[in-house]
């Protein structure tokens, strides 16, 4: 939890809020994976693409 707050005051100090859309289509992206890694959701995800 200390990262993110590190990571958020860095953000907000040297003006990086471009990388916050970045970041957060990385997160669903890996949520993503992570459901599709043998789940009961892995065939109605696998029909997005």
């Amino acid at each position: 939890m200390e990262f993110l707050a590190d990571f958020w005051a860095f953000l907000r100090v040297r003006k990086k809020f471009w990388m916050i859309p970045i970041l957060v289509l990385m997160g669903l992206f890996v949520g993503l994976l992570a459901l599709t890694q043998g789940s009961a959701v892995a065939p109605f995800i696998y029909t997005l693409f």
